[in-house]
């Protein structure tokens, strides 16, 4: 095999692309990425070693490894040429923190440090020709024991999705070196041979611990920052202005684009992820933000064609990118691809420059319009707690009986239909409760509401999943129960790629039981080691559409 990958929902066979990745990514590319990983876990080897020794250097390391991760996550950045110089800087940032652990050590014992290192800890080469023939040793196979494999990888996966979240909390001025320590000490966890199956297990749920505060970091980001998301009816249409399309997750490039677009006569529209910007008061007061173009995310090929405008991709998720539309999408942030222009990052104290993407925008025709009406959002958690009695009561009085936390990502596959089913076959009495882009699959049914509480409360993106556990939290102390798993909330949560993971990962850690997970369980996932969840969680694939809501009506 030239590459193996099985890090998202869509891995072929639900077992593994060994060729090309479903998503896109050629066999060169992924293999970079197992590289820059590889070099990333060497980096945290020196800093926890250097931790040791009584030098905590994770406030230089985190930012790094964070940004590296994020690169690597499903759909975000396929550009070759941007790993080679990422595995370059991580080269030079291990260099200096061995060099700092070196002289900390010898400090310490008066001698020069000699014990025995792994091999992600001492590679090293200058000749970029040399990535590409390394690149192919280091990936996820290097570990041979099938079940170590499977927590190391979902361990890492977890990881890779709290490294989204805290770079984008790190990006609006909020850090926590909790996290950050966190952070290198999972990574190096991974090249201990060492650590047994049950330390693993252990690894894997204090990653879900850590998901749970690095959420709660980003909203407090988020928030602090932009307001907290208010009910909003999400205009869908379009207007006869040129436009500049914007999507992901990141709400800085979202509010500096909102910016430099005041009074050019160019207006901004949403896609896929960035929908929920439309909830926050802070983004409300420019009156050329009209509203969301489009679907999830693996619409955009045909979506992309008809806004004419120029697009702008934050973060993740990037589709293969036609010729239709290549002279007019841009990358910015850890997002990237081959031959599509990437705007800087900001420099300190200063905005990213999206002046190039306004030009262009102003030469282009206004959008297609491809749907019209609104859409609801901005039931986040201050607003569903700023309604906790009305909730409560309808609970109660029986008029709500069941949530059921619908959750996750939107992918392409026909099988995803199921959440469509599942939205239309829950009775009148069901409210879901979402986040991410798995909303997509049915917040434009027209589900009614419950006492003026709707059906669909969409608290944003994936990265806004701390509202849901939240919301859960607080309903079970208002309610005087003891057990989270005592309220009347299902979990049926679709996924895609590791921040899906992460979010898993954090109700794990909470004690949620009984999540649906589909629609396929995660191929990294071992067969002892699905046992151990299903033993301890009660994890379970989703089934048939109907046979499930029946047993979520039931609480089973």
């Amino acid at each position: 095999m030239s590459m193996f990958c099985y890090q998202c929902q869509e891995t072929a066979k639900n077992e593994g692309c060994t060729v090309r990745g479903v998503c896109g990514k050629d066999e060169e590319v992924a293999n970079l990425q197992d590289l820059l990983v590889f070099v990333l876990k060497g980096i945290s080897v020196y800093a926890e070693k250097a931790k040791t020794e009584g030098l905590d250097l994770s406030d230089k390391t985190a930012p790094f490894i964070m940004e590296g991760l994020f690169a690597t996550i499903t759909n975000a950045n396929f550009d070759a040429d941007r790993f080679e110089e990422l595995i370059g800087e991580a080269f030079d940032l291990r260099d200096e923190v061995q060099k700092k652990f070196e002289k900390v050590y010898k400090e310490n014992h008066g001698e020069e440090f000699s014990g025995e290192l792994p091999e992600h800890a001492t590679w090293f080469s200058d000749d970029i020709s040399d990535y590409y023939d390394k690149a192919t040793d280091v990936g996820v196979l290097e570990t041979e024991n099938v079940d170590i494999r499977s927590l190391r990888e979902l361990a890492t996966y977890g990881l890779k999705g709290i490294a989204a979240y805290g770079d984008h909390a790190r990006v609006l001025g909020k850090q926590k070196a909790e996290i950050d320590r966190f952070t290198q000490k999972c990574l190096a966890a991974t090249t201990d041979d060492n650590l047994s199956v049950d330390d693993l297990v252990g690894l894997v749920i204090e990653t879900g611990e850590m998901a749970v505060e690095t959420m709660a970091l980003l909203d407090e980001a988020n928030t602090s920052t932009y307001g907290h998301p208010e009910p909003t009816e999400v205009n869908i249409g379009v207007r006869d202005n040129p436009g500049i399309l914007i999507s992901g997750h990141d709400l800085k490039d979202m509010e500096e684009l909102l910016e430099q677009t005041k009074g050019t006569g160019v207006d901004v529209y949403t896609h896929s992820e960035m929908l929920p910007a439309n909830s926050y008061p802070a983004f409300k007061k420019y009156d050329h933000f009209v509203g969301n173009y489009g679907n999830s995310w693996w619409h955009q090929d045909k979506e992309f064609d008809s806004f004419n405008g120029p697009i702008l991709m934050t973060t993740n998720c990037i589709t293969p990118v036609k010729d239709s539309y290549q002279d007019r999408i841009f990358t910015t942030g850890m997002a990237g691809y081959p031959a599509v222009t990437h705007i800087p990052d900001r420099k300190k104290g200063e905005s990213k420059d999206f002046s190039e993407i306004i030009e262009l925008a102003k030469s282009c025709d206004s959008p297609v319009q491809i749907e019209e009406g609104t859409i609801p959002g901005g039931y986040a958690r201050n607003t569903v707690m700023s309604v906790a009695d009305k909730v409560i009561e309808a609970v109660e009085n029986g008029d709500i009986g069941r949530f059921v936390v619908m959750g996750g990502c939107d992918g392409r596959f026909k099988s995803r239909e199921y959440f469509t089913d599942v939205a239309k076959e829950l009775p009148e009495d069901a409210v879901i409760l979402t986040a991410g882009c798995a909303k997509y699959r049915y917040n434009k049914l027209d589900l009614g509401d419950i006492g003026g509480i709707p059906r669909v409360l969409d608290a944003g993106q994936c990265n806004d999943s701390y509202s849901l556990a939240y919301i859960a939290l607080q309903l079970k102390e208002a309610m005087g129960l003891d057990d989270i798993n005592d309220l009347p909330i299902s979990y049926d949560i679709a996924w895609y790629e590791q921040k899906a993971v992460a979010v898993l990962l954090a109700l794990l850690s909470l004690g949620v039981k009984g999540i649906r997970l589909g629609p396929t369980l995660p191929a990294f996932v071992s067969e002892n080691v699905l046992n151990v969840l299903v033993d301890k969680f009660d994890i379970k694939p989703t089934g048939e559409a109907k046979e499930d809501v029946a047993a979520i009506m039931a609480g089973e």
